[in-house]
């Protein structure tokens, strides 16, 4: 039933144009994917100016930090994976794009409020935000948890694995609410753990490591030929994670450094099976596959410098000083060097099959619509592959530097704008292109 949103006495006049509701305020999952990368550039940008400040000793109000973090995890990181989640489930029913404009609107206005909650300073807000995010995820659970188990059969696994990251974002969600109750008092330091690790490692981490594995080999065109030792080191990675979360809470540096050495060891061998899937199916070059890629080779990285990390401090004093500086260029490892580049490689290859399916009904057309959308993502991937990949190492860099120069050294003040710039190109680049296949209409 088609409702309009104008008065009875307005729709007498012949001049006005009567637009539907339900039209005005479908929202499918390409509204999903391109608002979770909106809230992503937009926290983004702010990561920089935070770096920026931090760097020229004039830092921004301390609020802008968790609204950083939180914008990039809730509204982008996860906005877009429910995206990529109400897209599987359309495609695997075979109906088309169904509006899920409540689940929007809940996302989007819960992100915002608890964006807003850090600059009052009122965890009350922050921690009701956080029960709408919860009902939003929630309210998938049902559907989520059929889909994994009936898309993804075993013996692949990979369905089990889709629940044990959408069970570790649920309690996640769980510990963080709880902190904003403040229901965790004389147990935050370790609530503030597991709300944390449990999101990045046990959801995000688990659920990109995955969708890596599935998508590369679909988009290499080269079916996916792993043994039973590149299964158990996928298995290896959620295990792992658990027990590590386990080791953070009891401060077992041992238990860390153990399970450290055998997740680098699981990252090591699913990557070297995703350069082997690559180099069977010719070394083919596209901006999708070279992000994914590229994504693996980070995760591995950023695994290698936690481990090293834990480490440094088997030794009393620790054998060289961790400041905030280090800890960002650690945890930016992973969360640009990967996580960012796996959504670059996703939205590359996904947005225009998503256009081209929701605009044009002939196979034939849509086909040449789709290579049209695909050459508009694939122009310039080398400024935009080195501008993220050096850009995240350019922060590394940064942090090291701090060892032996002081903050306003020349070498730390212009690290630390050259790797702003290489972020900021890539991160520009790539948006343009996602707005100009967008705006691109199929002739």
């Amino acid at each position: 039933m088609k409702q309009l949103l104008v008065s009875a006495s307005q729709t007498r006049r012949p001049g006005k144009r009567r637009v539907p509701a339900s039209v005005s305020l479908r929202v499918g999952p390409l509204g999903f994917l391109l608002t979770g990368f909106t809230w992503l550039g937009a926290s983004f940008l702010l990561g920089i100016a935070l770096i920026i400040g931090l760097i020229h000793g004039t830092p921004l109000p301390v609020w802008l930090k968790p609204m950083h973090v939180h914008g990039a995890l809730v509204g982008g990181i996860l906005q877009l994976a429910i995206g990529g989640l109400a897209l599987s489930l359309d495609r695997s029913s075979g109906a088309s794009a169904q509006s899920r404009s409540s689940l929007f609107f809940a996302l989007n206005g819960a992100t915002a409020a608890l964006l807003f909650s850090f600059w009052l300073k009122n965890m009350t807000v922050a921690g009701l935000a956080g029960l709408v995010l919860a009902g939003a995820v929630l309210s998938l659970t049902k559907p989520a948890w059929i889909h994994f188990g009936k898309a993804f059969p075993p013996p692949a696994g990979a369905g089990w694995m889709y629940r044990i990251a959408w069970a570790a974002l649920l309690a996640g969600l769980a510990a963080g609410v709880a902190m904003a109750f403040r229901l965790t008092d004389g147990y935050y330091a370790h609530a503030r753990l597991a709300h944390i690790h449990l999101i990045v490692l046990g959801c995000f981490t688990v659920a990109s490591v995955v969708t890596l594995h599935l998508l590369v080999p679909v988009l290499l065109r080269k079916p996916s030929t792993e043994g039973l030792m590149v299964r158990y080191a996928l298995w290896s990675l959620p295990a792992g994670f658990s027990i590590l979360l386990g080791a953070f809470l009891m401060s077992a540096l041992w238990v860390e450094i153990v399970v450290g050495c055998v997740l680098v060891a699981g990252i090591a061998l699913c990557t070297a099976h995703l350069i082997r899937t690559w180099l069977r199916a010719g070394s083919p070059g596209t901006a999708a596959t070279d992000h994914l890629l590229i994504g693996a080779f980070f995760l591995g990285l950023a695994s290698a410098a936690g481990l090293a990390m834990g480490a440094n401090y088997l030794t009393t004093p620790p054998l060289l000083p961790i400041g905030s500086l280090h800890l960002v260029a650690y945890t930016h490892l992973a969360f640009i060097g990967f996580v960012t580049q796996v959504i670059f490689g996703v939205l590359t290859c996904v947005v225009p099959d998503v256009l081209a399916v929701a605009r044009v009904q002939n196979h034939a057309k849509q086909a040449a619509y789709r290579g049209q959308l695909e050459e508009i993502m694939n122009r310039w991937r080398t400024v935009q592959l080195a501008g993220m990949s050096l850009g995240t190492m350019a922060l590394s860099v940064l942090a090291s530097l701090t060892w032996s120069q002081p903050l306003g050294s020349l070498g730390v003040q212009s690290t630390v704008w050259i790797a702003a710039g290489l972020l900021l190109a890539s991160l520009t680049l790539f948006a343009a292109k996602l707005a100009w296949a967008v705006g691109l209409r199929p002739s």
